[in-house]
């Protein structure tokens, strides 16, 4: 039994990584598929392949994040084409890891804009058009609850400041039934951030599960998010990062 039938999932930044892999998992959950990307155009048309051949509907909009038209003009053209979008997947972010002393406004602002900024946006717009039982789920990441290393300050600010934006979506949104929850995903093997990185193995060494998660291992939790089984959570900040926050 396919858990997301007729549903209308969008996803920011699903040409690849977590957001690719969570695209091509709720589509074989039986939903139609709309997302954004940025610059690579080649691995969208890869995911919307990939999407079609479930024989469900898939949709790539080429939108920067950290631009605010953009991203409700992107959502616009989904409900367009759709008529509704049921469940929203705030997943695109940016990462800046410098010393204290060299960030600039310039980062602050950037970060700020696609990891907090965006993912407001996008909530706002998109909880205007989804109907009683929606779906608001946000990829965080671990290290809102564990900085573990050096130049991660403006990362992790950005971060556990989902956090709050959870809960308060969770609040506003309750009496329309529309569920609002964070992933916030550890290690996880993709281009971004590969198992056979430098820093790979400080990273499991940190961890009680001493692996790297795949997309998979976050496209799971968000189906089990997005479908009726977790009705009754809203407002939770779930970490899946093998142990490495603990």
């Amino acid at each position: 039994m396919k858990r997301l039938t007729n549903k209308v999932v969008f996803i920011t930044g699903g040409s690849r990584g977590i957001g690719a892999g969570i695209a091509k998992r709720v589509a074989a959950e039986g939903a139609d598929v709309v997302f954004t990307y940025v610059n690579a155009a080649g691995k969208a048309q890869e995911v919307t392949d990939e999407i079609k051949k479930t024989g469900q509907q898939a949709l790539a909009i080429q939108v920067d994040n950290a631009s605010p038209d953009g991203i409700t003009n992107a959502i616009e053209k989904a409900v367009a084409k759709f008529g509704r979008i049921d469940i929203l997947v705030n997943n695109a972010g940016v990462y800046t890891a410098k010393p204290l002393a060299d960030y600039t406004l310039e980062d602050f602002d950037s970060n700020m804009a696609v990891n907090v900024r965006a993912v407001f946006l996008a909530s706002q717009k998109a909880a205007a058009n989804m109907p009683n039982g929606g779906r608001i789920i946000t990829i965080g990441s671990n290290m809102a609850e564990r900085v573990a290393f050096p130049t991660g300050t403006l990362y992790s600010m950005t971060k556990t400041a989902l956090i709050g934006l959870t809960k308060g979506l969770a609040r506003d949104l309750g009496s329309k039934g529309i569920t609002v929850n964070l992933v916030q995903p550890g290690p996880i093997d993709t281009d971004m951030n590969p198992a056979d990185a430098p820093h790979a193995d400080m990273l499991r060494n940190a961890m009680a599960i001493q692996h790297y998660g795949t997309p998979e291992d976050i496209a799971q939790l968000v189906v089990y998010l997005a479908a009726n089984e977790s009705r009754f959570m809203t407002g939770a900040a779930l970490t899946i990062d093998g142990g490495f926050s603990i």
